[in-house]
């Protein structure tokens, strides 16, 4: 054991009763408290943007491909499905699934309700694995490629609001091109989901693509566009280029954050919410951490003038306080880290703190256990308050063996 490391340990040595304890146990709480709301913070918003973002690909896909023409309106200008990518001879590295789908407007009307639409055409490759949660009653679509089903899903907020229940027959007319009348479909309703994201579950109808190329005149070889799902959304703009470069000139593709800018750019200004709270909590946990250090600096002056009177060097001095600060910031941070994470396991498994689900999109408070986020937390603490505790120790050069002993 080192001169620095057995001073430091007697300085601060259990059961020894000394005005600087409750100074120090004050510094303990402070960090404790300070990493946990950091810790606890990240992984809300972390979270709550995973959970969002989740729900908005599940809709949308993470990269849609459709035709160049395409104007800003939900109906798309047909493309053929046998394109490279799709059929096989192609593929996008980082893509994991690819499926067809097909946008036609429409109208509901229930007796004296009447509901504008997005009637979402897909077909048996559909990925299901994002509904499969949000079932809320009944089951997902049974598709097939040589018959047209006649079963949709709706929301459970659109049914709420035309009074529809599992089972009932729906109505549903759509404008067709040179034709005045309107010409209507009926349906029946076999599954009602709920996804939060009330902008997109009171616009969508979920059926048959088949229904779509009858409406439009098209030929089966025919969809409005392609969905595709990646296995890394962090890579999401470089697959989006990969993929633009790759399809036709007559093809275009746009991520998900070109087709919902305003939520993706919402989504990203909570980051500043979480970098300014992060600031505020490093910067208490650190004034606490100066005044500690001070308050045991000054208890110890004694202490200081006989090692210095002992032939004990400023640097070595100065060692032993931020040894002791460290043990107090390393002690801080273990009670921070088993408060942040007893508190997330413990909303994770019960949901204990609930939400707005039509204003946060999320039912309970959403948790993201990253262990890279703990530990970069962790690290950064620990370095930025130990930085912050230099300065302070310089108090140690100014003071004379000689009045230290004297005024003892």
């Amino acid at each position: 054991m080192n001169f620095e490391f057995f001073i430091a340990n007697r300085i601060l040595k259990k059961g020894k009763a000394n005005f600087s304890k409750p100074i120090v146990r004050l510094g303990i709480l402070s960090v404790a408290l300070g990493l946990s709301v950091m810790i606890v913070s990240i992984s809300i918003v972390t979270g709550f943007q995973q959970q969002v973002r989740n729900k908005v690909i599940g809709f949308g896909a993470d990269i849609r491909i459709s035709g160049f023409e395409t104007s800003t309106s939900y109906e798309a200008l047909p493309i053929n499905i046998n394109q490279p990518f799709y059929t096989g001879d192609e593929k996008f590295e980082g893509v994991n699934h690819i499926q067809v789908y097909a946008m036609k407007a429409g109208i509901i009307k229930t007796g004296e309700q009447i509901e504008g639409v997005i009637f979402k055409g897909i077909a048996p490759d559909f990925d299901w694995s994002f509904f499969t949660d949000k079932m809320v009653e009944g089951r997902p679509l049974m598709l097939s490629d040589t018959a047209t089903g006649n079963n949709v899903l709706i929301s459970k907020s659109l049914a709420n609001r035309l009074q529809l229940n599992l089972g009932d027959p729906l109505r549903m007319y759509f404008l067709i091109p040179d034709e005045i009348q309107p010409r209507g479909r009926k349906f029946t309703i076999t599954g009602i989901y709920e996804t939060g994201l009330e902008e997109f579950d009171k616009l969508y109808v979920i059926g048959d693509i088949n229904h779509i190329r009858k409406l439009n005149g098209w030929s089966n070889e025919q969809v409005g566009g392609f969905e595709l799902f990646i296995d890394n959304y962090d890579k999401l703009d470089d697959i989006g280029k990969e993929v633009y470069s790759m399809i036709g000139y007559d093809l275009k593709s746009e991520t998900i954050k070109d087709i919902y800018p305003q939520i993706f750019e919402w989504l990203s200004l909570h980051d500043m919410n979480v970098i300014i709270l992060i600031a505020l909590m490093i910067m208490v946990a650190g004034i606490t951490m100066i005044s500690t250090l001070l308050i045991l600096i000054l208890e110890k002056t004694n202490m200081i003038g006989t090692l210095k009177a002992l032939g004990a060097r400023n640097r070595s001095i100065r060692q032993i306080f931020l040894l002791n600060a460290v043990y107090i910031i390393g002690k801080g941070m273990l009670w921070g880290n088993a408060i942040a994470l007893g508190l997330s396991l413990l909303q994770l498994q019960f949901g204990f703190f609930k939400l707005d689900q039509e204003s946060y999109y999320v039912s309970e408070v959403p948790i993201n256990l990253n262990i890279w986020y703990y530990l970069a937390t962790n690290i950064g603490t620990l370095v930025i308050c130990t930085l912050m505790l230099i300065i302070p120790t310089y108090i140690v050069t100014r003071i004379s063996p000689v009045k230290a002993i004297r005024y003892a």
